[in-house]
């Protein structure tokens, strides 16, 4: 049977790779794609996948692109009006969410609503609104399935598993290109420098993140509301090489731990042919060359924002998407050059303690929250 699937961001590291996933899966088709405005790139991934519906965020590039394909018989639509067509088109069953951003809140939400299953690849929609979006998919009767590789290791080791019986998650972090070095050190830090990670390939917002811990943050906020435990039951611990990509230890002590080489394709197809597991074509970890895998503490004082994370995570309400939303602008600032490397950080704290928390807040209660946030940054 056809497995069809919408890709919300299709032109992004997730996105792209999303699609050569597709490519090497004959069963699978994509009825309908979504990007911002690379619309060289859309265009090719038209001709090649054949979708009914594209939507193109920026309305001057939507018609640009609607004159190139007008020899196809794709439906080109634009805005957020545009993206949330997209994420009901109506042949599709898996919509995956690979836009980076609180913009991926309204089209998950009205995705579910449609009946359809999300390959979660958009942290920010469970940091912000987990409260929202996690009984919804109880309401609904869909399956939120984890792309991101951490959680996508956790997501593997409860296969079969008691939930209830889960003791503590351990998701793993590289420690980014500035792993042990101190806050000093990081004084001086210049784009390029945080733009190289050592094993993973992703977009600069993401690479970023990772760089501060930040991402991490994020991970541990997401995978609260994704397994449903404490905040203080998610455990960050350092694994350099990316081979361990998260564990589970469980109430008697045994640890079960989900390992592979570094490669987005995995997790991105683990949660496209779920619960069968297919060839992937790609490297395989040798055991015989690794020897060994090294564990280290993070470092909370030098990687402030993690804190700041757990911080957000334990208060819940609004103060989470505060601390996304300052991520947000400051990383846009950083990567603009318009501000230093450490004041990512003191930007995200400094909002965290402006902002007067709400409990429970709506949809419009969130996207009002980011928007605030970005007005108080403006001052900063």
């Amino acid at each position: 049977m056809m497995k069809k699937i919408a890709v919300l961001g299709s032109t992004g590291s997730i996105g792209t790779q999303t699609l050569e996933v597709v490519s090497n899966n004959q069963d699978m088709k994509v009825t309908a794609l979504a990007a911002g405005s690379n619309i060289e790139l859309l265009e090719r991934q038209i001709r090649e996948f054949k979708p009914a519906l594209v939507c193109v965020w920026d309305e001057k590039k939507a018609m640009e692109l609607k004159v190139s394909v007008k020899d196809t018989d794709v439906k080109v639509v634009s805005g957020m009006e545009g993206l949330l067509e997209a994420a009901v088109e109506t042949e599709a069953q898996t919509v995956v969410t690979a836009l980076v951003g609180m913009i991926g809140i309204r089209p998950t939400i009205a995705a579910m609503n449609a009946g359809k299953d999300i390959a979660l690849a958009n942290k920010e929609t469970l940091v912000t609104a987990g409260h929202i979006i996690i009984p919804l998919a109880r309401e609904k009767g869909v399956r939120i399935l984890p792309v991101d590789s951490e959680h996508s290791a956790i997501f593997q080791c409860l296969n079969g598993e008691n939930t209830r019986q889960v003791h503590k998650l351990w998701l793993t972090a590289s420690g980014g290109p500035f792993r042990g070095r101190k806050r000093e050190e990081l004084e001086k830090v210049q784009l390029e420098d945080a733009l190289k990670h050592p094993n993973w390939s992703m977009g600069p917002k993401i690479t970023i993140d990772s760089s501060t811990m930040v991402n991490k943050g994020l991970e541990v906020i997401e995978a609260k509301w994704l397994f449903g435990v404490d905040i203080d039951q998610i455990q960050v611990v350092i694994q350099p090489k990316s081979i361990i990509h998260s564990m589970v230890e469980f109430e008697d002590g045994a640890v079960v731990a989900q390992l592979g080489t570094p490669d987005m394709k995995l997790p991105i197809q683990y949660a496209l042919s779920y619960p069968e597991r297919r060839f992937l074509p790609g490297d395989r970890l040798d055991f015989w060359t690794l020897k060994e895998i090294a564990f280290e503490k993070p470092d909370f004082d030098t990687f402030f924002g993690l804190k700041l994370a757990y911080e957000a995570g334990r208060a819940g309400g609004t103060l989470p998407t505060v601390f996304n939303a300052a991520n947000e602008y400051a990383v846009r600032e950083f990567l603009n050059r318009r501000i230093s490397y450490m004041e990512i950080t003191e930007m995200i704290q400094k909002a965290m303690e402006h902002h007067k928390a709400a409990a429970d807040p709506t949809v419009e209660e969130i996207l009002r929250t980011e928007q605030e946030t970005y007005e108080v940054l403006k001052h900063f």
